[in-house]
């Protein structure tokens, strides 16, 4: 049985859409910086730009996508609503994404003055985010709809691991500008709470929603479901303490840790995986084909990480792709695809009394046949990633250049959508008329 939906808790279309529509734009971005930068931007993590390229993905395009998710999934979903949902999206737009850009900035020309606009730029976006996140999981913890409990888990799981997130990387930036006490030590686990706290909680946690219900699958194992979310937030805790307690000691423990870590998200993995495999619509998508891509960049980070440790070579470039790009990017780049329609559909008949002809189909605002080439386009693009990272010298600019035609393909195929939800209004409008 599915979860029950109240469609009625909707956002206006716009608190999700402003960050849906910075998602192609910030990879656009990322590309044409890796287009100039070659080799620096994947040589190394610690390079100004390979930082500043890590971040255009995580904040301009992860977090705005997973935050225009969230605004419009945990209400539906679960009954929680943020308080005032416009300007919350538009305030946190604005910071969120003015403050990416300057933190990029300050990367790429280590000026300070980019620092000193990024910190509050961004410590303003998150904290108004995370404040109103708190503030809508208390309000509306008794309405929370039944059967929504593991989403509520894995999404308040995530907002902790994001204001842990939040305060390393201030600090971290903050050292650029003021003589700061941070080590690298503050930049793994600002990386590992990140990645494997914010970004893979709130993945998983959405997906419990949008797998079974666009990709008409079974739900999750509750076991899973109940307990993953739980066991990955620890683990980070216990690796966290384990290197605070002795950054050059408990070798050993950070390991088990670590392998820990990695296991649970290849149970998800396999999870997710077996859902796609056995869901009652036995013809593959285009956004099926865009999860089974993340959930097999996710499985590969255990022999990349595991090969990392065993030769001792540097696969930390190889690993940020494959989760940033390969797992994350992707089931975002997939869910768009049915997000979007769905959203344009839902808001196009939202206020209507009678039933019209000239609404549209959900299938027909972005049809499946034209949203397979782009994802042609972002699986090179991946590989091609994958693949720099190993020779960035012969080809980061090619990778660059493949990741640019998805970022565009995919800016296109959204503004077909949106241009074909507004002539459906103007049509319903005339509808409209012509009956009054």
């Amino acid at each position: 049985m599915q979860r029950a939906l109240s469609f009625s808790n909707s956002p206006p279309l716009g608190v999700p859409l402003r960050f849906l529509i910075n998602t192609p734009l910030f990879v656009l971005l990322a590309a044409l910086l890796l287009l100039w930068a070659g080799p620096s931007a994947l040589g190394s993590r610690w390079t100004g730009h390979a930082l500043a390229l890590t971040h255009l993905f995580t904040l301009g395009v992860l977090a705005s996508a997973m935050l225009g998710a969230m605004m419009q999934i945990l209400p539906v979903a679960t009954g929680i609503r943020m308080p005032a949902p416009r300007l919350t999206a538009a305030a946190t737009h604005l910071l969120l994404t003015s403050g990416t850009l300057s933190l990029a900035a300050g990367f790429l020309t280590v000026h300070p003055l980019f620092f000193r606009l990024a910190i509050p730029l961004l410590g303003g976006a998150f904290a108004w985010l995370l404040v109103a996140g708190f503030c809508g999981l208390w309000r509306d913890r008794r309405q929370a709809t039944k059967g929504s409990a593991e989403i509520l888990v894995a999404t308040r799981l995530a907002l902790a691991a994001l204001l842990v997130t939040v305060v390393m990387g201030l600090l971290l930036a903050a050292g650029f500008v003021w003589p700061v006490p941070v080590s690298r030590l503050f930049t793994d686990l600002h990386s590992a709470w990140g990645l494997l706290g914010w970004v893979g909680l709130l993945v998983m946690g959405m997906s419990y929603q949008v797998i079974p219900m666009f990709q008409v699958t079974e739900l999750y194992p509750k076991t899973l479901t109940r307990w993953l979310a739980i066991v990955v937030f620890v683990l980070l805790l216990a690796l966290a303490a384990n290197m605070l307690r002795d950054p050059l000691g408990g070798i050993e423990i950070g390991y088990t840790l670590a392998i820990l870590l990695l296991l649970a998200y290849g149970a998800y993995a396999y999870a997710t995986f077996r859902l796609l495999w056995t869901r009652k619509r036995p013809e593959a998508d285009t956004t099926t084909r865009f999860w089974h891509t993340a959930v097999f960049s996710l499985g590969a980070c255990f022999p990349v990480w595991l090969a990392q440790i065993i030769t001792g070579a540097d696969l930390a470039v190889t690993l940020g792709v494959l989760f940033i790009v390969g797992f994350a990017w992707s089931a975002v780049n997939g869910m768009l695809y049915k997000i979007l329609p769905f959203l344009l559909w839902y808001n196009a008949q939202r206020d209507l009394d009678v039933a019209l002809r000239e609404v549209p189909k959900v299938k027909q605002i972005l049809p499946d046949d034209v949203a397979l080439p782009q994802y042609w386009v972002h699986l090179a693009a991946v590989a091609a990633l994958v693949a720099a990272s190993l020779w960035p010298a012969a080809l980061a600019r090619p990778a660059g250049l493949l990741l640019a035609a998805s970022a565009l393909w995919l800016g296109v195929n959204m503004a077909r959508a949106l241009l074909f939800y507004r002539r459906a209004l103007k049509n319903i409008a005339r509808a409209l008329a012509s009956r009054a």
